[in-house]
């Protein structure tokens, strides 16, 4: 509500000093100051908290996003952050907005959310070139371009690069792939790499106790020969999922990645042609569901 500006105080043809907004009074507040405290509440995120009567329903943005079906949580934020998604017509921009699925209109880039029908839990054979991406600024592949067939919208969890390949999971449960790629949880990832050259005992040991990345310690990994030569084959063992992190940790010694395959997540092995999918098993579901613990639907 508009408030009508009050009528002037003080005797006709008084002239009052005039202070500057920015002038504190005697207990330091400045004109504007006070100006905010009446102005009411501002236009942001945080009034869409108030759109529920249980507040229990409240979930925030990136999070309902990626229960959606839309994107990972990680990228849900980047939607956010970008301007790209609105709640009841109104832009949010701010990571810790909250909203209602059940009430709210929530829109990514002007399409209305729904929730899932079904959680869906694909397991792919990634080939090289194409993008670990549910689009491409520059046109290229993406993972969904082999997602034919598939009814429900999914995402990627986690990443393999441009020129990597192998096991990928795709899904529309937002946290369960939170609960994969989150690295206090130690799901350990195994690949095979084929290297220019070998590696030093010294250097494999380093591998394993950790090298610093981006400012930040690599967590222990595992590696050994599985394939001698020129350009021998390794096995890596990673619980991280850092961006192109294996190659690298090998370029650290000097040493290039040739090829790498993604073989196996947990206890879930690949076993699909590249370019192919399959869905996860009940048994496959519900063993990942208690290794990551997660609740059981059904329940």
């Amino acid at each position: 509500m508009i408030k009508k500006k009050a009528p002037p105080t003080g005797r006709p043809g008084q002239r009052k000093n005039k202070k500057s907004p920015r002038s504190p009074d005697r207990q330091g507040f400045t004109q504007a100051d006070k100006l905010a405290q009446t102005a009411g509440p501002k236009e942001e995120p945080a009034e869409f908290e108030a759109s529920s009567d249980e507040a229990g329903q409240l979930e925030r943005l990136q999070k309902i996003l990626s229960r959606a079906g839309v994107t990972s949580r990680r990228k849900a934020e980047e939607l956010i952050l970008e301007g790209r998604v609105t709640v009841n017509g109104h832009v949010i921009t701010e990571l810790g907005s909250k909203a209602d699925f059940s009430r709210d209109h929530i829109k990514v880039d002007g399409r209305l959310l729904h929730a899932p029908k079904q959680n869906v839990y694909i397991a792919l054979n990634k080939p090289k070139g194409c993008v670990t991406t549910v689009s491409d600024p520059e046109g290229r592949e993406t993972v969904m371009h082999l997602m034919r067939g598939i009814r429900e919208r999914v995402f990627p969890v986690g990443r393999l690069d441009y020129n990597s390949e192998g096991l990928l999971l795709m899904t529309n449960d937002g946290e369960f792939a939170h609960r994969i790629t989150a690295p206090s949880n130690h799901v350990t990832k195994v690949y095979v790499v084929k290297v220019n050259g070998h590696l030093t005992e010294e250097q494999e040991q380093s591998f394993r106790d950790g090298i610093s990345l981006h400012g930040r310690r690599t967590a222990p990994a595992e590696i050994k020969m599985i394939k001698p030569g020129v350009n021998p084959w390794y096995e890596i063992k990673i619980t991280e999922g850092r961006q192109n992190q294996i190659r690298i940790m090998i370029q650290n010694f000097g040493r290039l990645v040739e090829k790498l395959r993604r073989v196996k997540i947990a206890f879930l092995d690949l076993d699909v042609p590249p370019g192919r999918y399959r869905s996860l098993t009940p048994q496959e579901i519900a063993k990942f569901r208690r290794l990551l613990k997660l609740e059981d639907p059904t329940r």
